[in-house]
């Protein structure tokens, strides 16, 4: 029995060493920085610097992580096909990771050299170029959910994955966020204009790709077959036709797919630039002095949360973790919400941090930032909980029938995931367009009447409606603590006995799965 195979409770535990829980979720902050880059100012790219309008860019993005969520099944499907000299993950951890900063190169530094009279061919090359980054951006998103289930299977060690895979976000999304809006100050590149795309895309990149590397090291020595489910050699072949029927039997996965898409959506919606916009500079007047400070804060008050979670998880498994710091974040916006509906400047009734170069906190500000920090750390530390919940999905789904398809299982969820994320930029775009405003806000937009519904609506309404949606998929999810400790034995005992020499099909007939009670 080698060093990552120990015998526990009558079961055999791939453990990961403590490099590789903390260098692979790296590959998830190195997506990312893309999300960031693309998904936050894509729409406004394709405003403000290509001239392309408000309501076509809002919906392409929707349009595209559709086209997104359609390519994650066939790719995942090649990825558990996949078994080459470089293992089953990794190759498509590099082709995604060239395919991207390629495609970004070339949409948002040489595309604006297209003159504006050929506006047909700024449509057609914006277009054509989002999907191909669209294709890199499934490639190497997916390993981030499938190889989970061979990273470790421990049901102690996967909580740590969120925590590491936040510390990836921020090495990632948060520089982007960070870097972001200091590069669009009016004394360095201006606000998010056709220099700011420039200079902030190859920073971006050599970030991604850094973190790339990361995270290759990290999966290196597990990508390979001897940690592939119960037979390690056989490689599943799912047809695409398939989906639906391993779907409708995995009941955990299809109440994972609506609590971990409810929980982008909220994320998503929250965070998307033109909301924070509204909120912070139309209806508050100070973009650059409320945006960053509330973010510190924001991730300030997610680190307990983080340690909390993960305390929850080992002790009492990662859904009632998920619904605990869910239900936390929905009662303390409940505040935000309230703050928000008594906003009124003329009576002190808004946010202010500094005034005159002083601080000058009123209460307002206070009871917001106690409300928001709460639940911003709450369910900022749960945005990503139901990625490692996804390996407990596949070891069910091995558990269930037998077959090992990380890939599969993990773009299964990410479909839907991806699905209802793509959402919120349409939901943002249509929301703009109603208050009669012809491009999406910048800094320099003056507040218009209807914005503060807009601001309440998406970044308290939307976000607590998902989370009630997570808390109630969550109820009926049978993977609790307890049975995915059994689930890992009876893989753990058909593995064993596969090694000595059985057939799956006769290790599963030895040792067959029970309902759950």
């Amino acid at each position: 029995m080698n060093e990552h195979a120990q015998a526990d409770a009558g079961t055999q535990l791939n453990r990961a060493k403590p490099y590789q829980l903390a260098l692979f979720p790296m590959n998830n902050g190195a997506t990312n920085v893309y999300y960031v880059l693309i998904l936050t100012y894509i729409a406004t790219f394709g405003n403000t610097v290509l001239g392309i309008a408000t309501v076509f860019a809002s919906f392409m993005v929707t349009g595209m992580r559709v086209f997104d969520a359609i390519t994650d099944p066939i790719i995942g499907a090649l990825m558990d096909k996949t078994n080459g000299r470089f293992g089953k993950f990794r190759p498509f951890m590099v082709i995604g990771s060239v395919i991207m900063a390629l495609s970004v190169i070339a949409l948002y530094i040489f595309t604006p050299f297209v003159p504006a009279s050929m506006m047909g061919l700024r449509y057609g090359l914006f277009i054509l170029l989002y999907a191909v980054w669209v294709i890199g951006y499934t490639f190497q998103t997916s390993v981030t959910r499938a190889a989970q289930a061979v990273l470790t299977n421990d049901p102690k060690q996967r909580p740590l994955f969120t925590i590491f895979n936040t510390i990836g976000s921020l090495a990632g999304m948060g520089v982007m966020q960070f870097i972001g809006p200091i590069l669009a100050r009016d004394s360095i590149f201006g606000d998010y204009n056709r220099s700011w795309f420039a200079a902030i895309t190859p920073i971006g990149i050599a970030i991604s790709v850094f973190l790339t590397i990361l995270a290759i090291i990290g999966i290196w020595e597990k990508d390979q077959p001897k940690y592939f489910g119960i037979g390690g050699d056989k490689q599943e072949k799912v047809k695409v036709s398939e989906y639906l029927q391993i779907i409708g039997a995995n009941k955990p996965l299809q109440r994972l797919m609506i609590a971990g898409g409810a929980c982008k959506l909220a994320l998503s919606i929250a965070t998307n630039i033109t909301v924070l916009i509204m909120l912070y500079s139309c209806m508050m007047g100070n973009y650059d002095g409320l945006y960053m400070p509330m973010m510190v804060l924001g991730y300030v008050f997610a680190v307990p949360f983080f340690a909390l979670t993960v305390r929850t998880s080992q002790k009492k498994g990662q859904k009632a973790s998920l619904m605990r710091y869910v239900a936390v974040a929905f009662v303390c916006y409940i505040g935000v919400l309230v703050l928000l509906l008594l906003w009124n400047p003329s009576n002190g009734m808004h946010l202010q941090i500094l005034k005159d170069g002083h601080l000058a906190l009123n209460l307002y500000t206070i009871l917001f930032i106690l409300c928001f920090g709460i639940g911003y750390g709450a369910y900022y530390a749960t945005a990503d909980m139901p990625i490692p919940m996804v390996a407990d999905c596949a070891d069910y789904e091995t558990y269930r029938s037998g077959k090992f398809i990380p890939g599969i299982m993990g773009t299964l969820f990410s479909l839907v995931d991806k699905l209802v994320s793509s959402l919120s930029a349409t939901v943002v775009g249509i929301a703009v367009t109603v208050i009669g405003l012809d491009a999406l806000p910048t800094k320099t937009t003056p507040y218009t009447p209807g914005m503060n519904i807009v601001v309440i609506l998406l970044f308290c309404v939307v976000p607590m409606c998902a989370w009630a949606l997570t808390l109630w998929s969550m109820t009926g999810y049978e993977l609790d603590g307890e049975r995915v400790k059994e689930i890992q034995e009876v893989n753990g005992k058909r593995r064993a006995a596969v090694a000595d020499g059985m057939t799956i099909e006769e290790a599963m007939k030895e040792f067959p799965s029970t309902p759950h009670k």
